[in-house]
């Protein structure tokens, strides 16, 4: 089995700064590519950003040039810094993973999401 814990999220000013981590764990072979994605209140989930295990990054253009996505391959882990954060940012906030797994081949995973808050 494959897990994918989110942590980070909280409540900021709008200006402020937050980062996120996503950590998978369980009998991974390998992984693909990692990315967050965000879901507001009443809207539908939205690509924030991605990184291959070859380190190629995408980006949302309401997020470029504000946003950051990092990883470590050795930690199974993704990072999302986020700075310049505007209440227009405030969603949950889900990692996802395409990977290989045992017995699983390659698949997706998502987290559980964290909560973003950002007030004005």
């Amino acid at each position: 089995q494959v897990q994918l814990v989110e942590s980070g999220g909280g409540l900021v000013q709008a200006g402020g700064s937050l980062r996120l981590s996503c950590v998978a764990s369980g009998s991974i072979f390998s992984i693909n590519h990692m990315g967050w994605y965000r879901q507001a209140p009443g809207k539908q989930r939205e690509l924030v950003a991605t990184i291959t295990s070859g380190g190629s990054t995408n980006y949302a253009g309401s997020v470029k040039g504000r946003f950051t996505i990092s990883g470590d391959n050795a930690k199974k882990t993704v990072y999302l810094q986020m700075n310049s954060l505007k209440p227009e940012d405030t969603a949950v906030y889900y990692c996802n993973a395409v990977l290989t797994a045992k017995a699983m081949g390659v698949s997706l995973w998502w987290g559980q999401g964290t909560q973003v808050t950002v007030s004005s």
